[in-house]
């Protein structure tokens, strides 16, 4: 499925000239149609997502992890 520019930018949560500038750097493939229209592949952000679920999963993981009790705790009073 193809995007427009805008619909790009309000899929990745983005402005449109953000966007552009990704476009502009070659981070983000696009294609032209006949008319001139710059379209972007929906499904180059696959990998994107799924590395961003990773990420949060992981992040996830370490806020849950119980901090362990230090051994080396003395009272000393």
């Amino acid at each position: 499925m193809y995007l427009s520019i805008e619909e790009t930018a309000e899929y990745l949560s983005v402005s449109v000239p953000y966007v552009e500038s990704l476009i502009l750097q070659g981070k983000i493939r696009v294609v032209r149609d006949g008319e001139g229209n710059v379209l972007v592949n929906k499904e180059q952000f696959n990998n994107h997502f799924q590395q961003l679920e990773k990420y949060r999963k992981a992040v996830e993981e370490i806020a849950n992890e119980p901090i362990p009790e230090d051994m080396d705790v003395k009272d000393e009073d």
